[in-house]
């Protein structure tokens, strides 16, 4: 169980905070968190079973990828995800750039990932373009409104 360290960043307790500002930043910390854990059995799972045959639509081509790095890979940014989440759930600003920044290489690494898992890799990219839009309405908050 997570315990919110800073209740004036996270709730409405002053009279200047913005319901909405605590809404998003709350929504982005339960979902970088989740990314983060959907990154983590990514990576186990990757670094467990680590040959996959992907296989063309019309069966002519065949391809072993070997995916204990990529297993590597998605479980760090997954660990790395998880602390930014709690952090910004904790009411630390250094989480905002830190959390953009980590959704971007989430992202990234995801859409390089879509040859061996296109659902997930969708999904996953999906909530970080969530994350990064919340995080985003944050630094174009007023500091004032958020603290």
């Amino acid at each position: 169980m997570l315990v919110i360290l800073d209740p004036g960043i996270m709730s409405n307790t002053e009279s200047n905070t913005n319901p909405w500002v605590d809404g998003l930043s709350i929504f982005a910390a339960v979902v970088l968190l989740t990314v983060g854990l959907f990154q983590i059995i990514e990576g186990i799972a990757a670094i467990a079973e680590d040959d996959i045959w992907a296989t063309g639509p019309a069966g002519n081509y065949v391809f072993e990828f070997d995916l204990t790095t990529w297993g590597w890979i998605h479980l760090v940014i997954g660990i790395v995800l998880a602390v930014t989440g709690a952090a910004l759930l904790a009411g630390q600003t250094w989480a905002i750039i830190v959390g953009m920044s980590l959704a971007v290489a989430s992202a990234v690494v995801n859409f390089a990932w879509l040859p061996f898992q296109p659902f997930w890799a969708l999904a996953i990219i999906a909530l970080n373009v969530a994350v990064i839009w919340a995080l985003g309405r944050l630094l174009t908050t007023p500091r004032s409104a958020r603290v």
